[in-house]
Formats: C-alpha cells, sequence, structure tokens
C-alpha cells in the first residue's frame, strides 16, 4: 500500500538514493534471486503521512550539522562559525573546477571577435548596454547576467587567449551593476547561475593581469553570495530557487570557511529540487529548456564538489537521474527537441552535450501524466503529444496555451509541428510576434472562435482556462497487425466560455504508417446551448514538407524533404453546421538557433454546433 502512496518519482527516488549510499538494491521491478532473502516489505503509510519526492530525498544530517545550518541562518557570519578564534581569511576561490560541461564554440569565437552571438543576432560588446535601465530582450538578459557566456568563451580557445575578452566584458559588467539588487541582472535566477560561472570558470574570469579587476571581481563574488543567503529562501518555487541555492552552495564549497554556508545551502538546494519537478521527474515550468539548463546546474554543482573533494549529498545524483528520461521523452528522430512552452527546436548536438557530461544512461520516459507528454514511438515514427493543464503561473517561464497539441515525426523528418520560438522573440524572432506564438492557434490543436484554451498573459503568465485534463491510455488490439496505441485526452478550457469541452483521441498504429484522430466537442451541461460557433484544427507543417490539396479538398499529399510521402485525410463529421473545409496557410517555425523558417499549415476549418460536435482525420505513409 505504502507504494501506492508515493508518486512514481519518489519511489524511483528511494532506490536511486539507496544506490547512492551504497545499500545493496534490487532493480525497480526485478525479483530476488532464488534462495536469496526478499527485502522486508515498507510500512504501511497513512495517506497524510505518504512520502513526497522532497520527502524522499532530503538532507539526512546529525544534530552536529543542523546546529551549524541553524547558526548561519541566524545570522552568525560563517567564519565565527568554522574557526572561531581565527581571523577571516580573504576571498580567494579554493579549488580549480573541471566541469564536463562544454559551451558553444561558435558562440564563444564571436565573443572573441567582439560580439555575443544571441539566438542567432550579433551583439557588438563595444555598444551594448549593460546599465540597470537598459531594455533588452528576455533571452538576451539571460545570457549576459547569468555569464553563461563563460562556458561558450572557454571551449573556444586557450584559457590565455580567452581570459583578456573575459576581463574585458566582466569590467563593462561591473561597472554598470556596482551594488546588488537593481535591475534584471538581480533576479535571483541570474544571480545563482552568474556566482556558478564565476566559481567554475575562475580561472578564465581572475587569470589576468589586472590587479585591480580581480579584486573587484572577488569582491562581487563574495557579496553575490551573501545576497544569496537572504534571498534563496524567499523565492518562490521553480528553476530561478534552485539556481539561487546551487549558487550559495558553490560558494560554500570554494569560499573560505565555507561549511556552514554548504550545510545551509544544501538543505535548501534539496528541498527546492524537490518542489521543482512533478511526480515522473518533469519540471513543473513544463518547459524543456529548464529541464536541461537543471541538468546543467547539477552537472556544473557535482563537479565542484569534486574540486573541493567534498562528497555531494545523493539527493544531487538522484535528482539528475530522475530529470534526464522526461528530456529525453521529447527528442524527435533527429534528436533535436520539440517545440514546446516556448522554446524552439532546441538541437541534437546541444542536447546530447548535456546528457553525456551528466553521464547519465537511460530511457526516455514514455507515459508521463505529470510532465504531461505522452510519447509513442513505433517503427520510425513518433509522437508528442501534450495531455496536461499548462504551468501555473508561478511556475510559467514562457507560458503556452497548447493543451492537446501534438508534434509527429517519422525518422529525421518533422511532418507536424508546433511554431515554437516565443521564448527567443526580440533576436531574429520579431519580438511583436512573441505573444502570438505562444496561443493556441500556434499549435497543432484545435481551437474554437480564435480563441486561446488559456489566457495568454503578458511577461510569460498563464491565466484562466484549462483546469483539467482527463486521459487515457491503451493498447488495441488488431487482428492481423502489430497493438495500435490509443490516447484519449479532454481539458475543460472553453467550457466557462463556450460550453463546451475538447476531446481529443490519437491512435497510431503499430507499424508507424497510419495515425488516425478525433477531435469532438462535448457540451459541459445537460442541456447543450443552441448556435452555432466557429472552429479551426490545425496542423503546423515541418520545415521542407511539401503540400498539395487532393481535388475533392478533402485531403492532401505531403511530400517530406527525403522523399517519405504521407497521405492526409478527412474523415466524416457529426455536429458540422455547414461546409467543413481543409486548406493550407502559411505559417512559420522556430528552430534551436532562434530563426524562424516559413513553413505551411493544414487547417480544417467550418462552424459546429453548441450542441457539440465529432470531426475525424487520418495520416497514412504511402511512400
Amino acid at each position: 500500500m505504502a507504494s501506492l502512496l508515493r508518486s512514481p518519482a519518489a519511489t524511483r527516488a528511494e532506490a536511486l538514493v539507496e544506490q547512492a549510499a551504497g545499500a545493496p538494491v534490487l532493480p525497480l521491478g526485478s525479483t530476488p534471486e532464488p534462495g536469496a532473502e526478499a527485502p522486508a516489505p515498507p510500512p504501511v503509510e497513512e495517506p497524510s503521512r505518504a512520502l513526497a519526492l522532497s520527502d524522499v530525498i532530503a538532507v539526512k544530517s546529525g544534530p552536529g550539522e543542523a546546529l551549524i545550518r541553524l547558526a548561519y541562518r541566524i545570522g552568525i557570519p560563517g567564519h565565527a562559525i568554522a574557526a572561531p578564534f581565527r581571523r577571516p581569511q580573504a576571498t580567494r576561490v579554493l579549488a580549480t573546477v573541471e566541469s564536463p560541461n562544454r559551451g558553444d564554440r561558435a558562440a564563444g569565437t564571436a565573443l572573441r571577435a567582439g560580439h555575443f552571438l544571441i539566438h542567432g543576432v550579433r551583439l557588438p560588446i563595444a555598444s551594448f548596454d549593460f546599465s540597470v535601465s537598459a531594455h533588452q530582450a528576455p533571452g538576451v538578459e539571460r545570457v549576459v547576467h547569468s555569464f553563461s557566456w563563460l562556458a561558450d568563451l572557454a571551449a573556444s580557445a586557450p584559457r590565455a587567449d580567452a581570459a583578456a575578452v573575459a576581463e574585458r566584458i566582466a569590467g563593462l559588467w561591473l561597472h554598470s551593476h556596482a551594488a546588488p539588487g537593481k535591475g534584471p541582472a538581480w533576479e535571483a535566477e541570474l544571480a545563482g547561475l552568474r556566482l556558478v560561472a564565476w566559481l567554475v570558470h575562475a580561472p578564465l574570469m581572475l587569470g589576468g593581469n589586472d590587479k585591480g579587476l580581480k579584486a573587484r571581481l572577488l569582491a562581487a563574488i563574495a557579496e553575490t553570495a551573501s545576497w544569496l543567503d537572504k534571498r534563496a529562501a524567499k523565492e518562490p518555487a521553480g528553476f530561478g530557487q534552485v539556481a539561487a541555492w546551487a549558487g550559495v552552495v558553490a560558494a560554500g564549497l570554494l569560499l573560505p570557511h565555507g561549511k556552514p554556508r554548504r550545510l545551509f545551502g544544501e538543505a535548501g538546494l534539496v528541498t527546492a529540487l524537490g518542489d521543482m519537478v512533478g511526480e515522473d521527474g518533469g519540471a513543473l515550468s513544463r518547459c524543456p529548456a529548464a529541464q536541461l539548463d537543471a541538468i546543467r546546474l547539477l552537472t556544473d554543482l557535482i563537479a565542484c564538489y569534486a574540486a573541493a573533494q567534498v562528497t555531494p549529498p545523493p539527493a544531487l545524483a538522484v535528482m539528475r537521474e530522475l530529470l534526464v528520461p522526461p528530456l529525453l521523452a521529447l527528442r524527435h528522430g533527429d534528436g533535436a527537441l520539440g517545440c514546446w512552452q516556448g522554446q524552439g527546436a532546441i538541437p541534437a548536438d546541444r542536447v546530447n552535450a548535456v546528457i553525456e557530461a551528466s553521464g547519465v544512461r537511460t530511457r526516455p520516459l514514455g507515459q508521463a501524466a505529470g510532465w504531461g507528454y505522452q510519447r509513442i514511438k513505433s517503427g520510425e515514427t513518433l509522437l508528442q503529444f501534450d495531455t496536461a493543464p499548462p504551468p501555473r503561473a508561478k511556475h510559467a517561464r514562457t507560458g503556452c496555451a497548447s493543451t492537446l497539441a501534438f508534434e509527429f515525426s517519422d525518422g529525421p523528418q518533422r511532418i507536424i509541428v508546433n511554431c515554437g520560438g516565443a521564448a527567443l522573440a526580440g533576436g531574429q524572432v520579431p519580438a511583436r510576434i512573441g505573444q502570438g506564438l505562444r496561443a493556441t492557434a500556434a499549435f497543432s490543436t484545435l481551437v474554437l472562435d480564435n480563441a486561446n484554451s488559456t489566457a495568454v498573459l503578458l511577461h510569460g503568465k498563464l491565466g484562466k482556462g484549462v483546469e483539467t485534463v482527463d486521459f487515457d491510455r491503451r493498447q488495441i488490439a488488431r487482428p492481423g497487425h502489430r497493438e495500435a496505441t490509443r490516447i484519449e485526452a479532454a481539458h475543460n478550457g472553453y467550457a466557462s466560455r463556450f460550453g463546451l469541452s475538447h476531446q481529443r483521441i490519437l491512435t497510431l498504429s503499430g507499424d508507424g504508417t497510419e495515425l488516425a484522430g478525433e477531435d469532438i466537442l462535448v457540451p459541459t451541461s445537460r442541456n447543450g446551448k443552441r448556435g452555432k460557433i466557429g472552429f479551426a484544427i490545425r496542423f503546423h507543417l515541418g520545415r521542407g514538407v511539401e503540400v498539395q490539396l487532393s481535388p475533392d479538398k478533402r485531403g492532401a499529399s505531403l511530400l517530406l524533404p527525403d522523399g517519405r510521402l504521407w497521405q492526409f485525410r478527412l474523415g466524416g463529421d457529426r455536429g458540422g453546421a455547414g461546409e467543413i473545409t481543409l486548406h493550407a496557410e502559411d505559417s512559420l517555425w522556430v528552430d534551436g538557433d532562434g530563426r524562424p523558417h516559413a513553413t505551411e499549415q493544414l487547417v480544417i476549418e467550418g462552424l459546429a454546433l453548441r450542441s457539440g460536435g465529432q470531426f475525424s482525420w487520418r495520416f497514412r505513409k504511402t511512400g
């Protein structure tokens, strides 16, 4: 019974914690060898005492460490706790970190040539406005103020050649940010990432000949660490809080008298990690970029432990291992990620580099109720289906109204996609269309009355709309064929405005050559409303897909760039109030480097009765 009261991630986390601690454990789902002593069954727990993920990975410590944490939390300086009868040491970085994470060599080369290269746009360093009052695109602010560009610079040249560039940019930044707490640079997430980057790449930052700049950087490191000590606990749950605590822990590992800070930070970090993810290891922001960032950050932090020769809490490795399978579920056959929650199709080399650096070897997560993305792979065909509400406003990074959208690929070729790229607006993607890329119409799903299924607000936030999604997944036997996989899901995002819920059924054949779909509008009250309402079912086509409508306007041929051929066909409809048309429209798709590409979309359009309707369609591979 106890295992039923835990989330899947909590159950798996318990096994991983035991492995990390050196206890012999059986693989999940296995049985003991004949004659071996079976492990004792877990104690039965009341529902109110069932273990949550944060409980499973919580830092275990004795009374001495607990007392140190308490003393540091109430404001006693670290040196007074760690060495009460000695003079405090001057700020210095105690060890050199060797992180397996690698930056983008092209972006680093651009830095050496005098430009930031962000989302495909070159921004001259000499004329860049670092000031507190400057208004930059969010993606630009994130790269510049988090100092993530240090990894790119380190990947592009030997340290001696890159140090001068790092010094130049750091000097310009410090000149504009003399005091902490003001401007976007002092969002806790960016401050935490910046502190980790400074410490991981300390030889690059501090290895130059400018003694005055070195002193200013060391003072900034100490000041940022002290600021995060006070700020991290006040941040809402999510990656921002995790990044803030990671900065505290890194400083505790690599600055003098750091043990009290480290112990204090570890407790906060592990709790924040447990609060950041859902029941299956997916970030509550439902954003693949946030998932990727979290894996990369944990890899850097574990490298800091290795440099300091301190054993990390088992929870850090556990969380990293839990984060990888949901991310892998969003990879298409080309190795790049799907376009979800504002992100472009993050390229395969970037994803592979982060996964390889983590050292985690695992399979994609197929069924993810909490993460919300269902994955079906049959033959070379892969389907990704969003079967969960959008993230809550407090978790959303660039929240999108994408419920019941899907992406569909055949080998390395993408057939059906979402537009993506809202989080990259302000680079090559014009800022004025960023809001539109978050709308339901920018996703491959049904839209009622040209309205969003969840309200899209400013600054990446979301309002009212989809609150619940009911879904069911099952295998369907077909005589003479391999079992098909059927997923049925329904959301209530249109219920309050139009009195209708949207139900979508997707069935992928066992050999991957046919995808059958039904979009159903179901009245939410016994007496359905009278009248008609406009609807559109949109299928955004992958880059390079050539579309040709059939003469009867009930189907289309889709020729993929490598010559594969798929046929699209409308089925029957019930509840249509007039002619249902199929036509092609312009669309766009944003790649992982922030470049928009002109594409097309198929659109089923017409009027539906307010009392409900049913519309079926089918993709079939013919060549």
